[in-house]
């Protein structure tokens, strides 16, 4: 007698439907529902409504197995500033390189060249220094027939950034977003079978007066943002939380530009500046270069600042930046309306 005969005569059914358990009760006390694909949660009870309305788990399925939140209303975002942008700190340099030539004009290829510079650090001030003697000659010819004066140069500073808000206007206060939804997923265990092999048995929703204020859905659930198989279509999407980074660039300012000074240059014939020879405004945009008569002595020089224009900057900032993100998704898919109880 084979192994199929012993079955047979012992009064057992070797043909047994496969996810048969015989050693599970065969009647399902909760309810048959499809089972879960691969990878998903097994169904479970999901509750979703306000947070101050939401139930304790029923008895049929008494352990908290998620808890997450949907319906987010982001704060309102933070009033960015106009950026503005005070005027450079720019300061006028006066040359120090201060020339003579043997010709007129000072760029005559050939023509010679005489310093007539001022000192290191020069603050304007009346100076003898580099000082040339009436009718000194230079190469046969008399050196003093024209004088160059280098430009002055801008020194640009940089520009204090500000907002156009008045400082004693002080902004409210921001609050966080908030969650008008509640998911809380409850599970049990159920020891028992369904016929249907692609069935399994999971807890009931409560009835009657131990219902809560909505009723729960049977769902299973995935990390992230899912599609749902065909067997639970209703889809959910709820989040462990927000993290609004949302703010404003700070202010600041770009680099100076368009700044321009003019000085008032002289010089005299003798060593104290009361002689007078040649005075100029000389503008940083282009030195001078003007005749003087021939051979006049060019004992010393003195220089001040007429005119100082320090330019602008560009404001930068003030932009929104950030945003608003939902964090840590699962997705819940649901039977479309509860199950009849098995």
């Amino acid at each position: 007698m084979d192994a199929g005969e012993d079955c047979a005569d012992a009064g057992i059914d070797s043909a047994v439907a496969p996810g048969f358990d015989a050693t599970l009760p065969e009647t399902c006390a909760g309810q048959c529902v499809p089972r879960e694909p691969l990878g998903w949660s097994e169904p479970a009870l999901l509750w979703i409504g306000p947070p101050d309305r939401a139930p304790d788990c029923p008895a049929a399925a008494p352990s908290v197995g998620y808890e997450g939140h949907g319906d987010f209303t982001a704060a309102t975002p933070p009033a960015c500033p106009t950026c503005l942008c005070d005027p450079p700190d720019a300061s006028c340099e006066l040359p120090a390189t201060w020339n003579i030539y043997a010709s007129f004009p000072c760029d005559v290829p050939g023509a010679t060249e005489t310093s007539f510079a001022a000192p290191d650090g020069w603050d304007g001030a009346c100076t003898s220094t580099n000082a040339l003697a009436a009718g000194h000659v230079c190469d046969g010819g008399l050196c003093a027939q024209s004088l160059e004066i280098a430009a002055p140069h801008v020194l640009p500073g940089s520009c204090a950034s500000r907002s156009a808000e008045a400082p004693e206007v002080q902004q409210e206060p921001r609050t966080g977003g908030s969650f008008a939804t509640l998911a809380r997923a409850c599970t049990g265990t159920v020891i028992a079978q369904c016929a249907d092999p692609g069935m399994t048995c999971t807890p009931v929703s409560p009835t009657g007066d131990d219902a809560p204020p909505d009723e729960f859905l049977t769902c299973i659930h995935h990390e992230g943002d899912q599609n749902c198989p065909a067997t639970y279509p209703a889809r959910h999407v709820f989040y462990a939380g927000a993290d609004d980074t949302r703010s404003c660039a700070p202010c600041g300012c770009a680099e100076p530009s368009g700044a321009t000074c003019s000085i008032l240059a002289s010089a005299f014939s003798d060593g104290a500046c009361s002689q007078f020879v040649v005075g100029v405004v000389v503008s940083s945009e282009a030195p001078f270069c003007g005749a003087i008569s021939p051979g006049t002595a060019l004992g010393s020089k003195s220089a001040g600042v007429v005119h100082l224009d320090p330019g602008t900057c560009t404001p930068t900032g003030g932009e929104p930046t950030g945003d608003v993100a939902l964090l840590g998704a699962t997705t819940f898919c649901c039977l479309p309306e509860m199950p009849v109880p098995a």
